[in-house]
């Protein structure tokens, strides 16, 4: 569904937040999380800016843009085995396969994580969109491993604040092109949505691109790659993706970033694995630390450099 907006803020005594604002107006219409989803899709301008969720309006100020949220369906429990690492009365932690994607959207209805979680008939957290019960972090399509699903609300904030403080800790494994000059470093560049593709980001110094920070070390070069581990400080889509092609060393088998038009069999999946995830239990206070080896068609990409 696609609605314009164009409107002067109204009936406002005291400054409201954008995303707030745009709720009470449409009555129900769109959900706070839509609206919001929306905003930081850079779909909503205030005052002929783009804008971001907590902006505050007052009376007076312009608003245009557009709503552009997609049809509801039900979630239906499906079939679909999962890897479980960990699991207790509040979370579970998965080693989620490539290909597998996360939660339902556009283009994806069926066969996804979420899907799986229900055709488990466990609780799941109910915060935020109503496609990703239980969802706390995400990891794309094409990445592999290690992932923490929330069984609670009181779990679910929990984790959501290690994820703000950034006191939980998560590690990639990553092979990128060329061979890296330096042991290891730092990437500082701040991200926002390509301006010319609504489906990746890039680096960017516009107004509403957010911080962004990747550390790397080096494990092992090879004559064409290199492997790398990665730590990220923030957890931005495609953070690892673009910052690596920035520096000018793509993941291999990135058909986004990397100028690949197709996987050949030497490059059969993109070589990014959610290698360990670190963090506090959200009710015992215990240290967690979970490992998950490669993938084995990931050595295998490897093995061939």
């Amino acid at each position: 569904m696609k609605t314009n907006i164009d409107l002067t803020a109204k009936n406002l005594y005291v400054p409201k937040r954008l995303d707030a604002y745009l709720t009470e107006v449409f009555g129900g219409q769109f959900s706070r999380e839509e609206i919001k989803g929306c905003i930081e899709n850079d779909s909503i301008f205030l005052n002929g800016k783009i804008s971001r969720p907590r902006d505050r309006v007052q009376e007076g100020d312009r608003i245009h843009g557009e709503l552009v949220t997609e049809k509801k369906w039900p979630l239906e429990p499906e079939n679909i085995p999962l890897q479980i690492i960990y699991e207790d009365d509040s979370i579970l932690v998965i080693d989620k396969p490539v290909g597998l994607v996360v939660h339902p959207g556009a283009g994806n209805k069926k066969g996804t994580l979420v899907h799986a979680l229900l055709g488990r008939k466990s609780p799941l957290s109910t915060l935020g969109d109503v496609r990703r019960p239980g969802i706390v972090h995400r990891l794309d399509k094409d990445t592999s491993g290690l992932l923490i699903v929330a069984k609670d609300n009181f779990s679910h904030r929990a984790l959501q604040s290690q994820f703000a403080s950034r006191s939980l800790s998560k590690t990639y494994i990553a092979l990128v092109k060329g061979r890296v000059e330096y042991e290891e470093g730092r990437v500082e560049e701040p991200l926002a949505r390509d301006p010319k593709s609504r489906q990746k980001m890039a680096v960017s110094s516009q107004e509403n691109a957010k911080s962004a920070q990747t550390l790397y070390r080096t494990l092992k070069r090879f004559r064409q790659a290199t492997l790398l581990e990665i730590k990220l400080i923030t957890g931005r889509t495609h953070q690892i993706r673009v910052h690596m092609r920035y520096l000018g060393h793509p993941v291999v088998g990135d058909t986004l970033y990397g100028n690949e038009t197709s996987l050949s069999s030497k490059m059969p999946r993109l070589a990014l694995h959610a290698s360990k995830i670190e963090f506090v239990h959200p009710k015992t206070g215990k240290q967690m630390k979970f490992e998950s080896p490669l993938p084995t068609e990931m050595k295998a990409m490897i093995e061939k450099y």
